[in-house]
């Protein structure tokens, strides 16, 4: 992927067919918002995020916890999709969070909501 400067504040990326600048703010809960993102599990989860986003050709700009949800503004390439980062994501997120944090699997039958 490379970069172009258009002279304007923001850089394009360009891959082989496109000039893009596509930036998606993404939320996702905790089922029944449950307030269970806080100490270790926050902390835990920000890096799981990073890990998996440089997996799925997705620059990570911006990551803000709450307890009961999160945001990401998120670059990804308009041919990937949001879609695919996300799912993978949020799926391999839960399955590391509620393997190490207990509390979670006995709290929340599913980490996540269906939705983002």
């Amino acid at each position: 992927m490379n970069s172009i400067d258009m002279g304007r504040k923001e850089q394009l990326k360009t891959n082989n067919n496109v000039v893009y600048s596509c930036k998606y703010h993404v939320i996702w809960c905790p089922k029944y918002r449950r307030p269970v993102l806080v100490d270790a599990v926050e902390k835990r989860l920000k890096t799981l995020i990073r890990q998996q986003a440089g997996k799925y050709r997705t620059d990570l700009l911006e990551m803000e916890m709450m307890p009961d949800h999160d945001h990401l503004l998120v670059e990804i390439d308009p041919q990937y999709g949001i879609h695919r980062p996300v799912k993978n994501i949020k799926g391999y997120s839960s399955r590391i969070l509620r393997r190490e944090f207990l509390s979670l699997r006995k709290r929340l039958p599913t980490l996540w909501t269906n939705r983002y």
